[in-house]
């Protein structure tokens, strides 16, 4: 079973250029940039809404198995989703210092981007990043 979201060939910058509220606009071409630069990888929409970076293979022992990005983020009604791996010790103690943000199951939900400290951010991607290539390495 894989996941239902996967890559597509869409233009990332038709999708921002999209985007109504044009203040969230700002910050998701902002993000778009920092994590470029965090990942060293150029961005690619998975799905309909979600910009993804980098990516890796994943294998459960439930044998469940899919593919999925490394670093992403995805312009909802209300806010703005950053999908970065938190849930390592080093992580969750940076999330005390990143700022105003709501947390979701599996993403971190930010209002506007002057909320959160960049500084804060870029370790923490850095971090899923390292954790990510140490956990699902090709075997």
């Amino acid at each position: 079973m894989s996941n239902k979201t996967q890559p597509t060939k869409a233009s990332v910058s038709d999708f921002l250029n999209q985007i109504e509220n044009d203040t969230q606009k700002q910050d998701c071409i902002k993000l778009n940039h920092f994590f470029k630069k965090v990942s060293s990888k150029e961005p690619t929409l998975w799905g309909s809404v979600i910009i993804g970076y980098g990516d890796y293979h994943y294998k459960y022992k439930s044998g469940r198995e899919g593919d999925w990005f490394q670093l992403g983020y995805s312009p909802r009604k209300a806010y703005t989703s950053l999908y970065v791996y938190h849930n390592t010790p080093e992580n969750k103690k940076l999330l005390e210092k990143l700022g105003k943000f709501k947390m979701g199951k599996s993403c971190i939900n930010i209002k506007y981007l002057e909320d959160i400290e960049l500084s804060v951010l870029k370790e923490i991607c850095l971090n899923s990043i390292q954790f990510l290539n140490e956990t699902y390495t090709d075997e």
